[in-house]
């Protein structure tokens, strides 16, 4: 060998290279589980089970009805909806605040304060009158029905309790029809209790539009942070 190119001192190799004895590179059986596993192949293209439900449920909206949050929300077509307060982190729940009897009391003062405050004198032409969404799930006890009975008489104006029908299950895209007479009244407040989308009073609107009303949109909670 020419170790020529070797420099003075370096230790030679060679020799030493040639006494190792390489270990056995054999692959073991991965077929073979250590004893006590169980021998169950695992399909990976197999359907995952779904969540239970309420483990992926989102948690309820809350409202802690806190003061000077009156907001106009427009919707498309573009027209405003004014709710008096707003979806919060805390606070009591929705289904809450629907079963407690005192809220519609609760409701109905504030709701009236507001009201008068954006109309003014003009309520008192004796051209006004108040309607909410069609009853759905909760016919008997209606929250919006009962909050727009109590608001009616506090600012002295006729309610058209189940004005509008809607015979589908569907809320966005909703066709609504009469379910009595349309009001004599010119100007027609739409109450609803809450309102997230919108799409209730789209229908609404479409439905009382046409007709030439002058329409004003309320709400209690804008349900929406």
């Amino acid at each position: 060998m020419d170790n020529s190119h070797v420099r003075s001192g370096a230790i030679v190799l060679d020799e030493m290279l040639d006494d190792i004895e390489v270990p056995s590179l054999e692959a073991p059986d991965l077929n073979v589980l250590p004893e006590g596993c169980r021998n169950e192949a695992k399909d990976l293209f197999a359907p995952k089970e779904r969540k239970a439900w309420k483990e992926v449920q989102q948690a309820e909206a809350r409202c802690d009805f806190a003061p000077n949050k009156v907001r106009i929300s427009y919707r498309n077509p573009e027209f405003g909806i004014i709710s008096l307060w707003k979806k919060s982190l805390y606070g009591r729940t929705l289904t809450d605040i629907k079963s407690d009897d005192s809220m519609i009391e609760f409701f109905a003062v504030g709701m009236n304060k507001l009201i008068r405050q954006i109309l003014g004198h003009s309520l008192s032409n004796g051209d006004w009158c108040i309607v909410t969404s069609p009853k759905r799930r909760h016919k008997t006890r209606n929250f919006a029905s009962l909050i727009s009975a109590r608001l009616a008489e506090m600012l002295a104006i006729p309610f058209y309790e189940d004005l509008a029908e809607c015979h589908s299950k569907h809320r966005v895209g909703a066709v609504f029809t009469f379910g009595t007479k349309p009001p004599k009244e010119r100007n027609i407040i739409v109450f609803d209790d809450f309102v997230t989308t919108g799409a209730t009073m789209i229908s609404m609107r479409n439905l009382l539009l046409p007709l030439g009303y002058n329409l004003v949109f309320m709400t209690g909670i804008s349900n929406k942070l």
